[in-house]
């Protein structure tokens, strides 16, 4: 539920709508077509960041092309350093310990 409610998500659908209630009446011509196809890309890409979210939420390998893996892997590189922050700390104390 909390996902339905994403910006990519709510501007894709509204632009839905807009397209839907400009082109009602017109006659369908190249353009109207060319808007159609934008806009469903535009979901397209909506739907997957919304999956990508709910797949790094549960811990699922995403893919890399995703913005999501972009976010994992700094944080991956920050619990990292962190890692060998306290590994380098623990090791100087036990060197002060044995002098």
């Amino acid at each position: 539920m909390r996902y339905l409610f994403s910006t990519g998500l709510v501007a894709a659908i509204s632009a839905g709508i807009s397209l839907l209630r400009g082109t009602r009446q017109e006659p369908i011509t190249w353009r109207a077509a060319l808007s159609w196809l934008s806009w469903g890309i535009t979901m397209a890409l909506a739907v997957g960041a919304v999956v990508d979210m709910n797949r790094e939420r549960r811990g699922v390998l995403v893919d890399a092309d995703s913005p999501q893996s972009v976010k994992k892997s700094k944080k991956a590189q920050r619990l990292q350093f962190r890692s060998q922050k306290a590994l380098a700390d623990a090791q100087g104390h036990a060197k002060d310990r044995r002098d």
